[in-house]
């Protein structure tokens, strides 16, 4: 059995997502980051850099207990673990997945993440930052969009690892200042993902709990998922 250590952020519907796509069974543990949770110490024991999501494999290599902790890490270690095509072993393929699950790693999740805080959530308008992080947003998504006019999805003409890590970042598009009748790829690309049964159910993992005010966070809230140090 997995258990899933979560919080409703888009690297952790990641995780959510794949589960849900592979058929694995998993346990939720909720990690309310907005409490905090993130810094006790037997959360910082799974994931020592205080994030959401983490995953313990109670039957990890040798059947032996593991724990793993980055989204992308984790959906390396599933796919493989479940030997799914999503991330497949045919090395032209994988290498092409890989680079597009890194391209989501290494800039969509941060550059877009940038955008939702200075957009929303910082305590006072930076002009520059503002302008900054939704101009790199609006780059990424042209990137995306050029890509998904060559091939049906982002590794090629399978739905793969690369697909589920981008498009969980892509659903605040708002957020970012962004427009999909801009981008028509983009557009089909995220209404195919979106229909997925799979994708639904990921996304559908501690609903209850998500907070759809719209309100900005303040106080200990706030303190707690963006000034600590």
């Amino acid at each position: 059995m997995i258990q899933l250590f979560f919080w409703s952020t888009p690297n952790a519907y990641k995780v959510s997502i794949l589960l849900e796509e592979l058929a694995m069974p998993y346990e939720v543990v909720p990690v309310h980051i907005g409490k905090g949770e993130q810094f006790k110490a037997d959360f910082l024991a799974i994931s020592p850099n205080n994030k959401v999501p983490a995953i313990v494999d109670e039957d990890g290599p040798g059947q032996e207990p593991i724990s793993i902790f980055e989204s992308g890490a984790i959906m390396v270690y599933l796919a493989d673990k479940a030997g799914s095509d999503l991330f497949p072993a045919e090395p032209r393929r994988r290498s092409t997945v890989l680079q597009w699950l890194m391209f989501q790693m290494g800039g969509v999740g941060p550059m877009l993440g940038q955008a939702h805080h200075f957009r929303k959530y910082s305590p006072e308008p930076i002009p520059y930052a503002i302008d900054r992080y939704t101009r790199e947003a609006h780059r990424l998504y042209g990137v995306i969009d050029r890509r998904l006019a060559q091939c049906e999805y982002l590794a090629g003409d399978r739905y793969s690892l690369a697909d589920i890590a981008t498009y969980p970042w892509l659903r605040p598009y708002k957020w970012q200042g962004q427009d999909l009748d801009e981008w028509p790829n983009i557009g089909r690309w995220y209404s195919e993902v979106r229909a997925r049964p799979a994708v639904q159910r990921g996304l559908s993992v501690l609903a209850e709990k998500v907070d759809r005010s719209g309100k900005p966070p303040e106080g200990e809230r706030w303190k707690n998922l963006f000034g600590q140090s």
